[in-house]
């Protein structure tokens, strides 16, 4: 029976056209339960896109789980033969915590795993299957692979503690160059520090970066492992090198990721779509002795696309799309943005219009509520925009931190009654509306804590006696001396930040790094 493609929504069509692909390149179609003993996601929640798993009792008592993962599924009921070498493919539903909604949703994927005997060329293959994947939907495709092992023996080599270690990949993740150099600042081993601060920078199709990996990695006492040269020279003499970059901001778990790891991108849909790498430290954890690689495509980050069948993709949008925060601080950042020499005249002139265009410099900004920038940002509605460091934190978008503005500046503080003495006998009741920032300050300190959300006239809470002390921002103190408060402790400084969409910087890559280091400079002035 001939299936009428008219009937197949795009996720469908998406589905089969990856199962030929997968199918004509030897790989085996695997099917498995949707249940899965809940032991299996509680002993790797880190290996999970969410902590949050649907479980429920068998007839039996035993605790069981929607499956929220299919790597973790696939290894657990595959035998562990590290003399050969097992080659499956699936498409199958997931069921995980959407982060916009908050609730469960049913998500389709598909994707290969290759276990076993896994050695450089099934490695290269894997890497290559996930380059026919994304041409597969669109032309217009960047799959970005770093390399965790040359990574972490930089990171290794500066000899930090494990919390700042945590906090270097986070900022290498992040693109986030200030915060690695300060970090790196700590280390006496200046080698390995300069060459990670190169290697932030360092990014762009394979042919072109590879050798200046190399000589980079070798002023700095380090090499490029044979088997990642290797994979790195096949693969930019196929067809679909154009697609293939480097990109050491491509960072997964190191507690289960090991060696290369990737991500693939298509133009104007703003996540990635594909994910992928080697895990063997997973399969360490779960007690395996063969190794692994594998990606998985996430269907339903291309539900917003429409795909044709000669896949052409699209032409895009020219302009940087530039999300400007409202009000004063708005005010000084397009400031900059216009010394820089990304002007628009248009913004102003008196009128009610939100979205002002400059076709000369490329440039369409529009203004949005300081809180929401990240989000028009991390939708990919804006390319680049500018928010606080505290809104950052607050709610952890995924998107690139590219430079510290310096403007805006102020703290987060804990803030309380002059002369205020905690007692930790008992719970301290926090007033804030910045919740997620202030558990984790809190949690590092290991205060048990009664935390109170509230949206404005925070200063308030004590004084009623509903709080013990504040959260909030600090900029010159009056409010809080005015009301006889004082601050107590700092949590974070806070400036402005320029912030970018992951998959834009891959599309845009060379206008937003123009305006970023033109905005560099007039940071400085």
């Amino acid at each position: 029976m001939t299936i009428n493609d008219a009937v197949l929504q795009s996720g469908e069509k998406i589905i089969f056209r990856l199962r030929e692909l997968y199918d004509s390149r030897g790989y085996r179609p695997y099917r498995m339960s949707k249940f899965e003993e809940y032991d299996l996601y509680a002993g790797n929640k880190d290996f999970l896109v969410s902590d949050n798993v649907i479980t429920f009792t068998d007839p039996g008592g035993k605790l069981m789980a929607l499956k929220p993962d299919v790597t973790l599924s696939i290894i657990k009921n595959s035998i562990d033969a590290p003399e050969m070498t097992q080659k499956v493919y699936y498409n199958e539903n997931v069921y995980r915590v959407s982060k916009s909604t908050g609730s469960f949703r049913e998500i389709m994927q598909a994707g290969v795993e290759c276990f076993g005997q896994v050695g450089t060329a099934d490695v290269g293959e894997v890497l290559h299957l996930a380059l026919e994947s994304l041409a597969a939907l669109s032309t217009e495709a960047v799959l970005a692979v770093g390399n965790l092992d040359l990574l972490s023996r930089l990171i290794t080599r500066l000899e930090l503690p494990a919390d700042l270690q945590k906090q270097l990949y986070t900022a290498v993740g992040e693109k986030n160059a200030r915060t690695v150099a300060n970090l790196c600042a700590a280390s006496s081993d200046h080698a390995a520090a300069e060459a990670l601060q190169e290697l932030l920078l360092l990014h762009g199709p394979a042919a072109e970066i590879f050798p200046k990996l190399q000589a980079l990695l070798s002023a700095a006492g380090e090499h490029v492992t044979t088997a990642f040269e290797d994979v790195i020279n096949a693969l930019t003499g196929s067809s679909l090198a154009p697609m293939l970059h480097l990109d050491f901001s491509v960072i997964d778990d190191i507690n289960y990721y090991n060696g290369i790891v990737f991500k693939g991108f298509l133009r104007d849909i703003p996540t990635a779509v594909l994910s992928g790498g080697q895990y063997d430290r997973l399969m360490r954890k779960l007690g395996r002795r063969s190794c692994a690689v594998g990606f998985a495509v996430y269907t339903d980050a291309l539900d917003r696309a429409e795909f044709s069948d000669s896949a052409t993709g699209t032409a895009g949008d020219s302009f940087v799309n530039i999300a400007l925060p409202k009000g004063r601080l708005g005010e000084q950042v397009y400031d900059m943005f216009a010394r820089a020499g990304f002007e628009c005249p248009s913004i102003l002139e008196p009128n009610r219009k939100l979205i002002f265009e400059n076709p000369e410099k490329g440039v369409r900004y529009f203004w949005v509520k300081p809180s929401d920038v990240s989000v028009y940002v991390e939708r990919g509605a804006a390319d680049i925009g500018v928010a606080g460091k505290d809104i950052l934190l607050e709610y952890a978008p995924d998107i690139f931190e590219l430079l510290d503005l310096g403007v805006g500046a102020c703290r987060m503080a804990v803030a309380g009654p002059k002369g205020y003495r905690d007692d930790p006998s008992r719970t301290l009741r926090v007033a804030t509306k910045f919740a997620a920032i202030t558990k984790a300050f809190y949690l590092a300190k290991g205060r048990d804590i009664d935390i109170i959300h509230l949206n404005g006239s925070i200063e308030i809470a004590p004084i009623l006696g509903l709080s013990d002390v504040i959260v909030d921002i600090v900029e010159t103190g009056a409010t809080l001396r005015e009301n006889d408060l004082e601050v107590l402790e700092t949590v974070v400084p806070i400036t402005a930040r320029l912030i970018a969409n992951k998959a834009s910087f891959k599309f845009k890559n060379k206008p937003i790094e123009k305006i970023t280091a033109r905005l560099a400079i007039a940071a400085e002035e």
